[in-house]
């Protein structure tokens, strides 16, 4: 504990430099207005600033990527509270209560309860991420090919469940298909070449970045372009500094809603959407007043504020004690570090210990930039909202285009990008979601390579995947997890929970 704490002394001071803070407040701008601005979300924000930061030194481009990150989950929360529309889809839930609010000429005090809780929430996972991550990366190191087949797998599975906005098939497909496209080049073991069609150009696989920019870049973009004008903006003219008062009257929902997002943020490739609805029903729930959530509720939002952005800094612990991201964006950190020489995964602690206390001051500073600039200027940032979209999406369009050509040079990667762009849009009409897609690419490699290597180190047999014992639990987990979505079992047990229920109530 005591190390603990003078690595992350050391971290914070190793970025307390010109260098480091300029980059933290520029970055940190990006990010909000990334945010801000619907159509844009945090994990296409960071893809495209990836290819930005490829000669800057390897801590500092991690820290303006985290900056652009937590920027942007804040930054949604402007348009969801004065237009109605989320800015990123970590948002949505803080417009059930933050536009009512607006509308009741409380936006300044919405957007100063949304700072203060968002700052609040990311503290909470902050916390935690410097407690569990260095226990998970020393229990990781237990773990072996066996048990790493079956994580890889176990990241697309829960992603799938719990980001189908429809059913949770459409979740499985779109993870099956991100696992299908990593299996595409030379495989690792035996040098074969899989599913190139007789396209050189394929034999090094498909390459992360080009295939994220296009599914959360170009398809966002005709996304948005089919969409109708934007509605007219709340005006601001009251206070956005909220009262002591009007924050810790709440403390309950905080606490309760960050441990609630950091949960979230632990489960490998969930996202921050989902820490948001899940803290906003907790809150709802346990609320004295919940039939005044949707009707411009302070506690509503901030619930909701608290828990997506608790799933930020949560979403740390997985990505670099286990390689696995804990939500899109993380995904596109896994590569970011990877392009800078960085290793995420159980070796961290012993091949680079300092490096993730560095990510927890990275967070610390992002999360104070966040307040600072969030209470300080509102007003200004509101402004941006008047870009006409279409010159926006143009500019988004290069960078698109830029950005995937950059890393490599290679023009196939353009290809890639809007190929994936196309895939993504179509994808998302049908309501698909698009982060089991790029979870699956991201954990495709980890899982073909760890169930071969398995495989050849028992000649063959499969029995140590079932019954090793942190693999048969894993393996367990999955299997109850596929079991319930599917409905008629789920309707049957829940059934047999409210029967049973009922009966030892009806003995008591």
């Amino acid at each position: 504990m005591f190390d603990g704490l003078i690595l992350l002394g050391q971290g914070v001071a190793h970025f307390l430099t010109p260098a480091g803070l300029f980059n933290v407040a520029w970055a940190t701008l990006l990010g909000l207005a990334v945010g801000i601005l619907p159509g844009l979300t945090a994990t296409m924000g960071v893809a495209l600033l990836v290819t930005l930061t490829y000669k800057m030194a390897p801590d500092q481009a991690i820290l303006t990527l985290m900056c652009v990150y937590l920027g942007a989950i804040y930054g949604g929360s402007r348009t969801a509270i004065l237009l109605n529309i989320p800015g990123t889809p970590a948002n949505a839930a803080a417009t059930l209560d933050g536009h009512p609010l607006a509308m009741q000429g409380k936006a300044g005090l919405a957007m100063g309860l949304a700072t203060t809780s968002s700052t609040l929430g990311t503290l909470v996972g902050i916390f935690f991420l410097a407690i569990i991550a260095p226990l998970l990366a020393e229990a990781a190191l237990k773990f072996g090919s066996y048990e790493f087949f079956w994580l890889a797998l176990f990241g697309v599975v829960i992603s799938g469940q719990m980001t189908g906005s429809d059913t949770p098939l459409k979740g499985y497909i779109a993870g099956i298909l991100g696992l299908l496209v990593a299996m595409v080049g030379m495989e690792t073991l035996h040098a074969h070449q899989r599913f190139t069609f007789g396209i050189p150009a394929l034999g090094a696989g498909v390459d992360l970045i080009p295939a994220m920019v296009g599914a959360f870049g170009l398809a966002e973009i005709l996304s948005t372009m089919k969409r109708t004008a934007m509605p007219r903006i709340a005006a601001v003219n009251d206070r956005v500094i909220p009262t002591l008062r009007e924050i810790f009257q709440y403390w309950k929902t905080i606490i309760r809603s960050g441990i609630v997002g950091t949960f979230v943020g632990i489960i490998p490739g969930v996202g921050e959407d989902v820490g948001a609805w899940s803290s906003y029903a907790l809150a709802k729930k346990r609320s004295k007043n919940p039939e005044e959530f949707g009707k411009g509720s302070q506690e509503g939002l901030i619930a909701a504020e608290t828990g997506d952005n608790a799933v930020v800094s949560a979403a740390m612990i997985p990505t670099l004690t286990l390689a696995l991201p804990g939500s899109a964006a993380a995904a596109v950190l896994i590569a970011a570090m990877m392009i800078h020489g960085i290793r995420p995964g159980p070796m961290l602690m012993i091949e680079n210990a300092p490096f993730l206390y560095q990510v927890v001051a990275m967070l610390l500073l992002a999360t104070f930039a966040n307040l600072i600039f969030g209470l300080s200027l509102t007003r200004i940032f509101i402004k941006v909202l008047s870009v006409p979209r279409e010159r926006l999406m143009a500019v988004i369009y290069v960078l698109c285009v830029v950005g995937s050509f950059a890393i490599t040079q290679r023009m196939f990667d353009v290809y890639v990008m809007v190929f994936f762009g196309i895939v993504g849009f179509i994808l998302r009409e049908m309501k698909y979601p698009m982060a089991p897609l790029v979870l699956g690419i991201v954990l495709g490699d980890l899982l073909d390579l760890n169930l071969r290597r398995g495989l050849a180190l028992t000649n063959g047999d499969p029995t140590p995947f079932f019954t090793r014992p942190i693999s048969a639990v894993i393996c367990t987990i999955i299997f109850c997890t596929i079991l319930m979505s599917i409905p008629a079992v789920n309707r049957r047990v829940r059934a047999l929970f409210i029967r049973n229920g009922g009966g030892a109530q009806a003995q008591g």
